[in-house]
């Protein structure tokens, strides 16, 4: 078989580009946990600077900064020997409170490693695996990276993209959030809203445990979260339910979309926000839809067909949303509020 050079060439680019972060993965996170991109947005350091600052060794300091800088995650300056972030480099990489959280991304994938003899199992079995089975890791990255995107949207674009739902948080509105987690967009709108009364629920009970105890760090009173599944929990009437990047990961989300189009008032809302994805698979196929599938394949596919679920998957689209909350749940109203590069919001009513 003739061989394109030029073809193998950029194909062996594009694979050594892949292998180079590959083999980085973890020294992000040893970047995260270690302090080290928090120094560096404080200012310009020598290795040595870097690791008396964060009582670490040297040597491995001086290697870590090399690998970062080889693949632009770090700036370097011969002339003074000293190591420093970009501004753009800061926000994605040192600030856990942003609008990026990179490092909790890679969380995410530290548990699909820690899943991987599993993923190989269910390849052949075609069975499941339980979000709660999953390596803790997993949680803490979730919180992190989704919370990063709730800081820069939720309250400032998604919720006033609902049709009337910001006037009614303001006057007292009644809100679930279904399949919470540690409950980051809970708080948040519990915080922003402290006329309305906000409950999480997430069939996961370590995670409710964790909402919690941030609900009580935060100081936030008008919040609580109960274990429950997204078709049995027992609260009624409510103004808004929200579900936060998790309809494609149910077992059953049609009935998800029935129960809480029963749980709705009649003038109720239901927010759906979901990964952002086109209906036709090769609309899909670019950097953010293979981070997406890369996690559906390894996370959210394995969660439904653990309860024999339809696997809609990360990347499941607008009109398969639609025909999971219109058609099966028998919501009468359907649109897309507004998106974002990685985002779609979606709108039901009654």
């Amino acid at each position: 078989m003739a061989i394109n050079e030029a073809k193998l060439d950029e194909f062996l680019g594009k694979a050594i580009g892949d292998l180079g972060a590959a083999m980085s993965a973890p020294l992000m996170l040893v970047g995260d946990r270690l302090g080290f991109y928090k120094e560096l947005a404080a200012g310009a350091l020598t290795s040595a600077e870097l690791a008396q600052l964060t009582k670490t060794n040297e040597r491995y300091v001086r290697e870590w900064l090399a690998n970062q800088a080889a693949g632009g995650y770090v700036q370097f300056d011969a002339e003074s020997n000293k190591w420093t972030l970009s501004p753009e480099q800061a926000l994605c990489l040192a600030d856990p409170n942003g609008p990026v959280d990179m490092p909790g991304a890679y969380n995410i994938v530290e548990a699909t490693f820690h899943a991987l003899e599993r993923t190989l199992a269910n390849f052949k079995t075609g069975q499941g695996m339980e979000w709660g089975e999953h390596h803790a890791c997993l949680f803490h990255g979730t919180e992190r990276f989704f919370r990063a995107g709730y800081n820069a949207n939720l309250i400032t674009s998604w919720l006033p993209a609902l049709d009337g739902v910001v006037d009614k948080l303001k006057r007292g509105a009644r809100v679930a959030d279904i399949g919470c987690g540690h409950g980051a967009s809970t708080i948040l709108m519990a915080k922003t809203y402290p006329n309305a009364f906000f409950i999480g629920y997430d069939y996961h009970g370590a995670s409710i445990r964790t909402a919690r105890e941030r609900a009580a760090s935060a100081g936030v009173g008008n919040v609580q979260f109960d274990e429950a599944d997204a078709v049995s929990y027992a609260g009624k009437d409510f103004d808004l339910i929200a579900f936060f990047d998790c309809l494609h990961d149910m077992g059953d989300p049609v009935g998800v979309s029935r129960h809480a189009r029963q749980a709705l008032k009649d003038d109720g809302t239901a927010m759906i926000v979901e990964p952002f994805a086109n209906d036709r698979v090769q609309d899909n196929l670019n950097p953010v839809g293979r981070v997406m599938y890369g996690a559906s394949t390894q996370i959210c596919v394995p969660v439904s067909l653990a309860r024999r679920g339809p696997a809609l998957g990360a990347q499941a689209g607008e009109a398969r949303l639609r025909e999971v909350v219109v058609t099966g749940g028998g919501f009468g109203r359907f649109r897309r509020a507004t998106e974002t590069p990685f985002n779609l919001v979606l709108e039901a009513r009654l």
